[in-house]
């Protein structure tokens, strides 16, 4: 076995790497004078079951080409099998049209992935689960939920209430409200009148609990920020957040450490800026050995699901 890292998120794969004791493969990923990508890989991996950790999170389009081309040049050193280990999936928002004349971008990123020579796909927590029917190849979608479950767990919070903050995330929170057996409550976003500003509606109990927001991602904040002044206004004791990807894109995190949200817990999915890592209200849960786990597992063609049930 053999694991190989672009430069999207070089610690998680040093991580992955001592979870597995398992040396990463020693790779140059660099750009020429253009910004064109170039990929040399520095020892044998014929006949080598090849795994590359490369999350497309921003600079997406780069770190997808860094991917498409570590891919290209295993195919062509002969390894045996090439799964791409893709912790965050860029484009996963781009997953239907909206409209007319628009892509389904997900879509395509799933096919370059596929013709560039992987073999399976190894994923976490996607924005939407038919992504993975996206892929016509065998694609694991790993869940942090147990890491998540974890650390709530270890945290002996009192009186739980698990929040989804839109109507499309219900899913998800119940999942996770039922592993550490706690009611759910939702928010409905709604606009009651047009060129009215958009309403938060609370459905469920919310007066003297602990509530704990589960999504996905968290990009700009806002959503996060509104709903957990939101849940403070109808009476919840403390708001904590728990989302799988970081992204926190732009100025995102001042927002984030000047709002009412007692903490904002998001996995190393996507390497975390200085911003973020400084913030005193963020912290960060390492999903290394899920990971890991799951490489080790593939690796030995065991059951990977049975990390979940």
């Amino acid at each position: 076995m053999k694991l190989i890292s672009g430069n999207s998120n070089l610690p998680l794969a040093r991580a992955i790497a001592d979870y597995l004791e398992l040396p990463l493969t020693d790779t140059s990923v660099r750009r020429f004078a253009d910004e064109e990508v170039f990929v040399e890989i520095h020892e044998n991996v014929r006949g080598q079951d090849v795994f590359v950790v490369q999350p497309t999170n921003f600079p997406a389009n780069d770190n997808l080409m860094e991917l498409l081309i570590l891919t290209d040049a295993l195919r062509r050193a002969s390894a045996k099998r090439i799964t791409a280990v893709v912790p965050y999936f860029g484009y996963a928002r781009q997953d239907r049209k909206p409209g007319p004349r628009t892509p389904i971008s997900a879509k395509l990123v799933a096919n370059l992935i596929t013709h560039a020579g992987a073999d399976r796909v190894l994923t976490l927590d996607l924005h939407a689960g038919q992504i993975q029917g996206f892929f016509d190849i065998p694609t694991d979608n790993l869940y942090a939920s147990p890491v998540m479950v974890r650390d709530i767990k270890e945290r002996n919070l009192k009186d739980v209430t698990v929040v989804s903050p839109d109507v499309g995330g219900v899913v998800r929170a119940r999942g996770l409200a039922k592993r550490i057996d706690a009611p759910l409550a939702i928010i409905d976003k709604r606009r009651e009148r047009p060129n009215e500003s958009e309403v938060m509606n609370v459905i469920g109990e919310v007066a003297g609990q602990t509530c704990i927001l589960i999504d996905d991602i968290v990009d700009s904040g806002g959503t996060l920020v509104n709903a957990a002044d939101a849940l403070l206004e109808k009476g919840a004791r403390e708001v904590y957040a728990y989302l799988t990807h970081g992204v926190l894109s732009g100025g995102a995190v001042s927002p984030v450490t000047s709002s009412r949200l007692k903490e904002l817990v998001i996995t190393d999915s996507i390497q975390p800026s200085e911003a973020v890592r400084d913030a005193h209200n963020i912290r960060i849960l390492s999903i290394a050995p899920l990971f890991g786990e799951a490489i080790a597992r593939t690796s030995a063609e065991e059951s990977v699901s049975s990390l979940f049930y």
